[in-house]
C-alpha cells in the first residue's frame, strides 16, 4: 500500500511533464500526493472500518471514498469522479479508469487467500468503476500485490496474470518511445505490471513506471504497490515519502498497519 504511495508521489511531477528516461531525482519540492494516495488510503480506511464493524465493504467504501474527497478536494480527481463524489445519490458509471488500480492495493492485504482477495477487489471496485475492464485492471493489481506478498517469482506472478488477465507481449524498450498518456485500465494496468516485471528493486520498478511517460503519478501507483510486497521499501524511501504526508494519512497508514499485520510499520 505504501509502495503506491512513493509511486503517485514521485510521479506526481511528470503527469503533465513526460520523462522518458529512468535518469531522474525521486523526490523533489514539486512532488505531491495526488488523488491516488487519497483515494488509496480512503480504500484503507474502508478496509479497517469493515474489519472493525462488519457490515457491507462497498458501503464503506463509497463512505470514506467521499469523506477522503471532501477532505482533500483539490488532490486532482477526474471529471467523473469528482461528480460521483458531488452526487446526492452516489451509483457506479461504468468506467474503465485507472483509478480502479491505483488505489486498489490496500485490499491485497485484507484478504487471506486469493479468492478473498479478489472479491474485495471487486466490492471496492464496482462502486464507481463497474465496467468489466475496470474490475478486470483492479483485480489484477490486487492478485499481483497478493502473490508478491505470498513469495512468488516475478515469472510465476507473470505467468499468473498473463493466463488470467492481460497477454503483456512487449518490453519496456520496445513501447517507451511511443506511449503516450492513457488513463484507461486496458492502456496503464498491463504496462504497469511490466514496469515491475522488468524491475530489479523497490526503486527500479517506480523509474521503470516512470520512464514510460504518460499517466506517470498513476503507472508509478499501481507498479509500486506490486513492488512494496515483493521487494519491501528501503527505509529512506518509505521516510522521505512520509514527509509529504499529513498527519492525518499517516494516521490511515499505521491503523492499517496494526489491525492487517503488514510489514508497514
Amino acid at each position: 500500500m505504501l509502495g503506491a504511495i512513493v509511486g503517485d508521489i514521485v510521479g506526481s511531477r511528470f503527469e503533465w511533464r513526460v520523462i522518458k528516461s529512468k535518469d531522474f531525482s525521486l523526490f523533489t519540492e514539486e512532488c505531491r500526493f495526488t488523488d491516488d494516495t487519497v483515494m488509496t488510503l480512503a480504500v484503507a480506511a474502508a478496509l479497517i472500518s469493515w474489519r472493525n464493524e462488519g457490515g457491507s465493504l462497498a458501503g464503506k467504501a463509497v463512505l470514506k471514498m467521499r469523506e477522503f474527497g471532501r477532505l482533500y478536494p483539490n488532490a486532482g480527481y477526474g471529471g467523473m469522479f469528482s461528480a460521483w463524489l458531488a452526487s446526492a445519490n452516489p451509483a457506479p458509471y461504468n468506467s474503465f479508469g485507472n483509478g480502479a488500480a491505483m488505489r486498489v492495493s490496500p485490499a491485497a492485504y485484507a484478504g487471506e487467500t486469493l479468492e478473498e482477495v479478489r472479491i474485495l477487489a471487486r466490492e471496492i471496485t464496482a462502486v464507481t468503476h463497474n465496467h468489466p475492464e475496470g474490475i478486470r485492471g483492479a483485480e489484477a493489481t490486487a492478485t499481483a500485490v497478493f502473490l508478491a506478498r505470498k513469495g512468488k517469482k516475478i515469472p510465476a506472478i507473470k505467468a499468473y496474470i498473463e493466463r488470467n488477465y492481460y497477454r503483456i507481449d512487449f518490453t519496456l524498450d520496445e513501447i517507451r518511445p511511443s506511449y503516450r498518456f492513457n488513463a484507461a485500465c486496458q492502456g496503464s494496468v498491463p504496462q504497469a505490471l511490466q514496469a515491475f516485471f522488468e524491475s530489479m528493486s523497490f526503486e527500479d520498478a517506480i523509474r521503470n513506471a516512470v520512464s514510460l511517460g504518460g499517466d506517470s503519478d498513476t503507472l508509478a501507483a499501481i507498479c509500486g504497490g506490486i513492488a512494496e510486497a515483493y521487494y519491501g521499501i528501503p527505509a529512506a524511501i518509505r521516510d522521505k515519502a512520509y514527509s509529504y504526508l499529513d498527519e492525518r494519512l499517516i494516521r490511515v497508514i499505521d491503523e492499517f498497519a496494526d489491525i492487517f499485520g503488514s510489514y508497514l510499520k
